[in-house]
C-alpha cells in the first residue's frame, strides 16, 4: 500500500513504527484525529499474515474510533496499536514494557487499552513504563470489566430507536433476535428481559445458551437461522459484517440494532436497509458504552457519572435519526455527519492534541 497516500486521503496525524530486537516487539501505533483530545485506542495483538495487513488495520480502526469517540461527546480523538505476534506464544514482560515505553515517548497524544488479543493483565504490565493506558487492574483505579457498561449502552440505544421506529420505547412484548450471547451479550439480554422482551437467540457456545435459556427463558435457534427469524428487533452482538447480501433479503424485523462492530459488510448495505424500511443504529453510536466507560477513567473514575454518559447514547441516538430524517440519509451516514460535525467546529479554535500542565492526564 501507498502509505502516504492512506493517510492523507483520510487525513491521518501519525504513524508509528515499534521495534525492539530483545523482546521481539513488532508493532504499529496509528493516530488517526487528535482535535477532540488525546487519540485514545486499544492494542491488539494478532497473526496478521503481512505488514501490510497489520499497517491496513492499524489505521482503518484508528479512524472507527474517531468517529466513534466523537458522534459519543467524548473529547478524545481515535488511535490504535496492533502488535504483530501470536497472543498466545509471544506474549512477554519485556515485549509489552518496551511498547509501554513508545506509548510514553508520544507524551500523551495516544492512550491504550484491551483490545483483541491482549488482556488486563498485559495492560498492567503497558502501565509499568506510562500512565497513559486504561483497562488496568482495578487496584490500579480501573473500572473493571467493559461490558456490562457496554450492554446498557446498547439497551438504551435499543430503546430510543424502538421510540423512533414504534412510536414507544417500551420493549414489554417486543421480539428481539439476539446473535451471540457472550459478555456483552449476556448482559444485553438480561436487561430485555427485565424489560419485558421475548429473547430468541443464538451463539456457537452451548454453555452461553444454557446460561440465558435457563435466566431469561429465551428461545434457542441455529446460527444459520437467526437471520430469519420472526421479530421486531435484530441485535447483532458478534461477528462484523453480519449485513450482507446473503443476510439482509432473509431479515423480518423492523429494527437492526447490536454491539458488533462494523456489522455493514459495506456501506451499501445500509442504504439497503434503508430501502427495505428497516432502521439501523448505527453500531459505532450504539455500542460505544464501552468506550465512553474506560474514558472516564481519565477524569479518575466515577461509576455514576461514568453510567449517565453511557445511559446518554438514547439521546445521541434519536439526534442521528433526526438527522437522518432532517437531511434525507441513511442512519449510517447520519452518525458519520454528527461525528464529522463536532470534528469540524473544534478544528477551527485548535488542532491536533498537545500535552499540558491544564490536561487531565497530568493527574
Amino acid at each position: 500500500m501507498q502509505i502516504f497516500e492512506y493517510m492523507q486521503q483520510y487525513d491521518y496525524e501519525q504513524l508509528v513504527f515499534c521495534q525492539d530486537e530483545a523482546s521481539g516487539l513488532k508493532a504499529i501505533i496509528a493516530i488517526h484525529d487528535t482535535t477532540l483530545g488525546p487519540a485514545l485506542g486499544g492494542c491488539r495483538m494478532w497473526t496478521y499474515a503481512s505488514e501490510s495487513d497489520a499497517i491496513e488495520d492499524a489505521l482503518r480502526l484508528a479512524r472507527g474510533m474517531t468517529y466513534k469517540a466523537a458522534a459519543a461527546g467524548l473529547n478524545l480523538g481515535g488511535g490504535k496499536t496492533v502488535v504483530i505476534g501470536n497472543p498466545r506464544t509471544d506474549k512477554s514482560e519485556a515485549l509489552f514494557r518496551a511498547l509501554g515505553r513508545y506509548i510514553q515517548g508520544l507524551n500523551g497524544r495516544y492512550v491504550t487499552a484491551e483490545d483483541v488479543g491482549t488482556t488486563v493483565h498485559d495492560m498492567d504490565i503497558i502501565h509499568q513504563e506510562t500512565r497513559f493506558v486504561t483497562g488496568v487492574s482495578e487496584a490500579f483505579g480501573s473500572s473493571g470489566n467493559p461490558s456490562p457498561m457496554t450492554a446498557l449502552g446498547v439497551f438504551r440505544g435499543i430503546q430510543a430507536t424502538a421510540k423512533e421506529a414504534f412510536g414507544s420505547d417500551s420493549l414489554a412484548g417486543k421480539t428481539v433476535a439476539v446473535q451471540g450471547v457472550g459478555n456483552v451479550g449476556y448482559y444485553l439480554c438480561k436487561h430485555l428481559h427485565e424489560a419485558g422482551a421475548k429473547l430468541i437467540v443464538t451463539d456457537i457456545n452451548e454453555e452461553n445458551l444454557t446460561r440465558v435459556r435457563n435466566e431469561f427463558g429465551a428461545e434457542v435457534v441455529s446460527p444459520s437461522a437467526i437471520f430469519g427469524v420472526e421479530c421486531d428487533i435484530f441485535a447483532p452482538c458478534a461477528l462484523g459484517a453480519v449485513l450482507n447480501d446473503e443476510t439482509i433479503p432473509q431479515l423480518k424485523c423492523k429494527i437492526v440494532a447490536g454491539s458488533a462492530n462494523n456489522q455493514l459488510k459495506e456501506e451499501r448495505h445500509g442504504d439497503r436497509l434503508e430501502e427495505l424500511g428497516i432502521l439501523y443504529a448505527p453500531d459505532y453510536v450504539i455500542n460505544a458504552g464501552g468506550l465512553i466507560n474506560v474514558a472516564d477513567e481519565l477524569e479518575g473514575y466515577n461509576a455514576d457519572r461514568a453510567r449517565k454518559k453511557v445511559e446518554n447514547i438514547y439521546n445521541i441516538l434519536l439526534n442521528v435519526y433526526q438527522i437522518a430524517k432532517a437531511e434525507g440519509i441513511p442512519t449510517y451516514k447520519a452518525a458519520d455527519r454528527l461525528a464529522e460535525k463536532r470534528i469540524e467546529a473544534l478544528r477551527r479554535s485548535r488542532s491536533t492534541f498537545l500535552m499540558n500542565e491544564r490536561n487531565l492526564l497530568q493527574k
